[in-house]
């Protein structure tokens, strides 16, 4: 189906799933699907061509949505961008971040139902488990919200989140500004309040993985994906903000000095992440609309691996083109899981130019594993096209460089505690060669329209 693009960008969950339900994109299932695998077999198995809507799950009141982000061309359209201005609409939102505008309680529509005792979250919530040896029931598209104890400056952040009990989640914090938080809290032996907002809008769900410094807050970018302030409202148990349109905000407090065990669970890489002792959350509060609905992200599919890889993307091109101006576009590869494996497109100056944006890509960020440089007429968005260009302008002993025992990503199996080996492949044409060597072989009039009239049938 072709379907007109609108202009204005979606700022709301439910105008997104209208505009995905009126163009054929989304599928409801019939009621009461099994919350233990079978939820997201289905979700899995529409990946990157529906979203999915599950009422009434396990008998559950609520319903679960699934697959709202995974392709592309989706997240363009919901940025009201074209595909080709996604990364300039990102990276322009996260250079231009505008403040968030707060909003009272009773305008708020995630504050309509009010849960602060007696409770037991599996009751209250439709909380999938995903993969066959997942340790149990996850969240995994919550945005994990708490502020810098030291400043008062919100983070938001993706982690996965385990159900340990009917007020008791287990999180993964990996090293970075929520771990910092928390570490600061922990040294002054207080517990870190948070908050996690689940069913949020595409773009606060883009705006949540921004690359940015400490004591900058995600919310910020997505009020400029939004093109005004994003409401919030301050949460009723503790002082952080949430977006105010949320579907669902779970408030509580990351515990000092305790422990307990979280994992194994099916992480992007499409391996299992392993058990380990890790922080707590003790749930005080849920809040939610009166129909909420609970989004869940299967793991390691699209929806999972775009939200990480179009920040990063955005990030990269930005970083590259500071110093290589002759850098033209950047894509991280679904083969190499929308983290690990960047294609470089450039407009090649100098022989020698490949090597040192290779460099400046793993310096980039550590999760970089492998840096394809391709010219301007190859097209990064084919794994196709990029193979070719290794295939027939790649010589190993002249244009690969290898970095041993450099960081990389934790949750990549074949490393060492985080050590990786990297690896660069400069897949330019020489500019001392002989043209028609590469010039590539085109019938005349192949892609003319005019063709189809010979074409019988």
């Amino acid at each position: 189906m072709t379907t007109a693009r609108p202009n204005a960008p979606f700022t709301t969950l439910r105008s997104w799933l209208d505009r995905l339900d009126e163009t054929g994109r989304l599928v409801r299932t019939k009621p009461y699907v099994p919350l233990e695998f079978t939820l997201a077999a289905i979700a899995k198995r529409l990946d990157g061509e529906k979203a999915t809507l599950f009422p009434a799950p396990g008998g559950h009141e609520l319903s679960v949505i699934s697959g709202l982000v995974a392709s592309r061309p989706w997240i363009a359209e919901a940025m009201g961008v074209d595909e080709s201005d996604m990364l300039d609409r990102y990276r322009n939102a996260v250079l231009h971040p505008l403040p968030w505008s707060e909003v009272a309680s009773e305008s708020a529509p995630v504050q309509q139902v009010v849960i602060e005792s007696g409770f037991d979250i599996r009751d209250e919530l439709p909380i999938p488990v995903h993969n066959e040896h997942d340790s149990g029931a996850y969240i995994t598209a919550g945005l994990v919200i708490a502020a810098n104890p030291k400043t008062g400056v919100q983070n938001v952040s993706i982690n996965r989140i385990q159900i340990n009990g009917p007020d008791r989640l287990g999180i993964l914090i990996l090293p970075r500004d929520l771990h910092r938080f928390y570490d600061a809290a922990e040294e002054a032996a207080e517990p870190l309040s948070v908050a996690i907002a689940v069913g949020v809008d595409p773009l606060t769900l883009l705006a949540s993985q921004a690359i940015l410094p400490i004591d900058r807050d995600e919310l910020e970018v997505a009020g400029a994906l939004h093109g005004g302030p994003l409401p919030v409202v301050k949460c009723k148990t503790n002082d952080v903000r949430v977006p105010a349109e949320a579907e669902i905000v779970i408030e509580g407090r990351l515990l000092p000095e305790v422990r307990e065990e979280e994992g194994p669970f099916g992480e992007f890489p499409q391996y299992y992440g392993p058990v380990g002792k890790r922080q707590v959350i003790v749930i005080d509060a849920i809040t939610r609309r009166e129909d909420a609905l609970f989004h869940t992200i299967v793991p390691a599919a699209m929806e999972h691996l775009l939200l990480g890889g179009i920040p990063r993307e955005a990030s990269l091109i930005a970083h590259l083109q500071r110093t290589f101006p002759s850098v033209k576009d950047v894509h991280l590869s679904r083969g190499g899981v929308c983290r690990y494996h960047l294609v470089v497109k450039i407009a090649k100056r100098w022989d020698g130019e490949p090597k040192n944006i290779m460099m400046g890509a793993f310096a980039g960020h550590a999760d970089i594993k492998q840096v394809t440089i391709v010219d301007e007429d190859v097209d990064i968005l084919n794994p196709d096209a990029v193979e070719w260009a290794v295939a027939t302008r790649f010589q190993a002993a002249e244009d690969l460089m290898v970095v041993a025992g450099a960081q990389g990503s934790r949750l990549d199996p074949s490393g060492t505690d985080g050590r990786v080996d990297k690896m660069g492949l400069d897949a330019t044409k020489p500019l001392g060669g002989d043209p028609f060597t590469f010039t590539v072989v085109h019938v005349p009039g192949e892609d003319d329209d005019a063709l189809d009239a010979w074409i019988e049938g």
